[in-house]
């Protein structure tokens, strides 16, 4: 097999591959490096429709990526929603993602948790947060999930950056899980600070 074919099959298993992902934006880097490798294949052999085809996807696959980056971290784009620790809806979400939320956080369970928020995109669910009273004004985060779809980017954050969720409750200090260390950039970059062996954002009076 020449170098100009395994170029070729290269690119169109990397769109196959890209379609099997369930992260959104992993799936849009890869089909966009495939298509790119497809462009430059289809205009050495030449394949002009395929070369279209491959550009057009090419350029749907950045509008994309562009439109999901520029608005990850948009509060306008993303909805807090508090509902009660037995709503049936929260209880559903968790029971479809049992063996995912299990997977990363193992042991848990919900049932120490009162405090419970929905992170809405749009109409769809993306994220759930629940947290328990420690005492002394501290919420004890139990779980920060993220459903696969939307594992590149930070729903969870919202949840943080609207401390009235936790003042309304008397809160002024939330604290994350010890699991939840090794994701100290993404919380540091939240307001997170060591305090003990935890890491701790204090909320605003």
């Amino acid at each position: 097999m020449d170098l100009l074919s395994i170029i070729g099959w290269g690119g169109s298993a990397l769109v196959v591959v890209s379609l099997l992902q369930t992260r959104i934006l992993r799936l849009r880097v890869l089909n966009l490096i495939g298509c790119v490798i497809l462009v430059g294949f289809n205009l050495a052999i030449p394949v002009w429709p395929m070369v279209g085809m491959n550009a057009v996807l090419a350029v749907i696959n950045v509008v994309h990526m562009w439109r999901l980056l520029r608005h990850r971290h948009d509060d306008l784009e993303y909805a807090v929603l508090e509902v009660n620790s037995g709503d049936a809806y929260l209880s559903h979400v968790l029971t479809a993602h049992q063996k995912d939320i299990s997977k990363f956080n193992p042991g848990f369970t919900s049932a120490t948790s009162p405090y419970a928020f929905l992170v809405q995109r749009g109409e769809r669910t993306v994220g759930v947060v629940l947290a328990h009273d420690a005492g002394s004004g501290r919420a004890q985060i139990d779980l920060d999930y993220v459903l696969p779809e939307y594992r590149d980017f930070t729903p969870g954050e919202f949840v943080y950056r609207r401390s009235d969720v936790f003042t309304d409750h008397g809160f002024h200090q939330v604290l994350a899980p010890p699991r939840m260390n090794a994701m100290d950039g993404y919380l540091k970059n939240l307001g997170f600070h060591p305090e003990g062996d935890h890491l701790v954002l204090d909320l605003p009076d």
